[in-house]
């Protein structure tokens, strides 16, 4: 199970916040992604790409931050941050 809280942040304040479960046995990595999938629906904002700073930040410390250079579309808000609060 991967437990992932997911904030939409701008100027420092938390202006949104959810929390996806992944409760399938799948791969972590497909864990990861259908709990990311799930938060962006949730917010409606279009799914980020990972670059190498954030699959850097994820593994070191379980936790990234998207912002403009993540995602094709122009976004409305400072960042999109994920952490893991529970894994397996």
């Amino acid at each position: 199970m991967l437990k992932l809280w997911g904030k939409i942040i701008t100027n420092n304040k938390i202006l949104s916040q959810e929390v996806a479960i992944c409760e399938e046995t799948l791969e972590y990595e497909e864990e990861l992604k259908k709990c990311i999938i799930e938060l962006c629906y949730k917010f409606d904002i279009q799914k980020p790409y990972w670059l190498k700073k954030n699959l850097v930040e994820y593994n070191g410390i379980k936790k990234t931050a998207f912002t403009q250079d993540n995602f094709m579309e122009e976004i409305t808000f400072g960042k999109f941050e994920i952490e893991v609060l529970e894994e397996k």
